[in-house]
């Protein structure tokens, strides 16, 4: 017996190595979400849904590809994968325009209707996202009643594309102005990019809003960099 349990350790050894190098949000997860950009300054990437069974397992295309339109400034590093850049690739900031490279759990569905989605945010009258680097709120989802109108942020409800959206769980740093309010939403008909969220005609966002129930990881990586993740992506 002791043998057989050594053999099977011995298999499951690449798998159980691969996971725990694999940046934390990638290393168990089950579901990805993988937006590739052809280049740094793209404003459109390849969206690709991703499974696999257990950590460390061999990722499998969930679905067909299907074009995002990102950031009107391109792709940035985001400062918690900063690391990550080479010389002269950008660092995501605030108002930069640029969707943050990385990798980040995706969180609650929201929008404008009801929905029977765990967890899922109903967009109502007085939401905001605070995009205020000197606010304490900033990166979160609140409402004026609690913050004010001096503070900076997207008054959601005012925001069609946000009829319905996901949550990016970006880990932000506010000190250095480092980005928020990181979203999938709905594209905005004729817009040449977005203010750094990824956008898909509403009936893809409704097909990922069903994909992350349960849990889902977004990793947002130019082409040339997938690499650089030793594997743990999908190419």
């Amino acid at each position: 017996m002791r043998c057989f349990v050594m053999a099977i350790l011995l298999l499951l050894a690449p798998s159980l190595a691969l996971a725990q190098t694999c940046p934390v949000p990638l290393a168990n997860a089950r579901k990805l979400v993988l937006v590739t950009p052809d280049t740094i300054t793209s404003t459109t990437a390849t969206l690709r849904r991703f499974t696999r069974t257990s950590a460390g397992a061999a990722w499998r295309a969930d679905a067909e590809p299907v074009t995002a339109t990102i950031g009107r400034g391109g792709t940035a590093w985001s400062h918690a994968f900063r690391s990550y850049a080479l010389a002269g690739e950008p660092v995501k900031i605030d108002g930069d325009k640029r969707v943050p490279a990385g990798i980040y759990p995706i969180g609650r569905s929201f929008g404008f209707g009801p929905s029977r989605l765990k967890g899922y945010l109903r967009i109502e009258e007085g939401m905001t996202c605070v995009d205020d680097p000197s606010s304490p709120a900033y990166n979160t989802i609140t409402s004026r009643a609690q913050v004010g109108w001096k503070v900076g942020g997207e008054n959601m409800w005012r925001v069609p594309e946000y009829r319905r959206g996901l949550v990016i769980d970006y880990p932000t740093n506010r000190t250095a102005k480092a980005g928020s309010c990181i979203f999938i939403h709905v594209r905005k008909p004729g817009a040449p990019g977005t203010s750094g969220c990824v956008s898909l005609p509403e009936p893809e966002v409704e097909r990922l809003q069903q994909f992350a129930s349960g849990g889902a990881v977004l990793a947002v990586v130019p082409r040339a960099a997938l690499g650089r993740f030793g594997g743990c992506l999908p190419d």
